[in-house]
């Protein structure tokens, strides 16, 4: 299985120095996801971290700077959302219903699949969209495999349950993140040392 880290959705002081740390472990799929509309921000966080990690960086907005900052490539999150007018490069696509998984291989290069799990956060408070058996009859139809990655509260013991499906990959977010408290912790050993665990369990 392959490991995607996702970031917050908000920009934080200590962001490019714990990415650089995670990127230094061995990170090669970091995806960029932000509530800003603005490029400047966007724009500091990708300077700020060394050119030699940009390969593996994909952006959910801003697509121009994929090619500005030489990333891995875009990523769509909605279903209307479309890539630049004459991209060509790596395109990823998010899916939330598995009756549209089959066509949206068709059109992506990978695809992260949710909510797997109940994620409760500010911005979202998304249900388990996948039961066992759907899950399954997915992996039964070969609709799963490498290119389709586990997506929405993935945490370190349910990686072990996602892998009997087939998936290709995990993508950690909101639980991976919960690792680090911006108010008290005055290093980033802990979320590195759960990110070194996710490594292992991937394997």
């Amino acid at each position: 299985m392959k490991l995607v880290v996702m970031t917050k959705s908000t920009y934080f002081v200590e962001e490019d120095k714990i990415l650089t740390a995670l990127f230094e472990e061995g990170l090669d799929n970091l995806h960029i996801s932000k509530n800003e509309d603005s490029t400047l921000y966007l724009e500091r966080l990708l300077s700020l971290i060394p050119n030699t990690y940009h390969r593996y960086i994909t952006v959910h907005q801003h697509y121009r700077l994929k090619n500005e900052k030489s990333l891995a490539g875009i990523h769509l999150d909605t279903d209307n959302a479309v890539p630049p007018v004459g991209y060509k490069g790596l395109i990823g696509m998010t899916c939330r219903n598995s009756m549209r998984l089959k066509e949206i291989r068709k059109v992506s290069d990978y695809v992260f699949l949710g909510n797997m799990y109940t994620t409760e956060h500010k911005d979202t408070n998304e249900e388990h969209t996948f039961s066992d058996l759907e899950l399954t009859e997915l992996k039964n139809q070969g609709l799963l495999g490498k290119r389709v990655y586990a997506m929405g509260g993935i945490t370190l013991d349910r990686i072990s349950e996602l892998k009997q499906y087939g998936f290709g990959g995990v993508v950690v977010d909101e639980e991976f993140w919960n690792q680090f408290d911006l108010h008290s912790d005055i290093d980033f050993k802990g979320i590195i040392k759960y990110f070194q665990k996710l490594q292992k369990a991937i394997e």
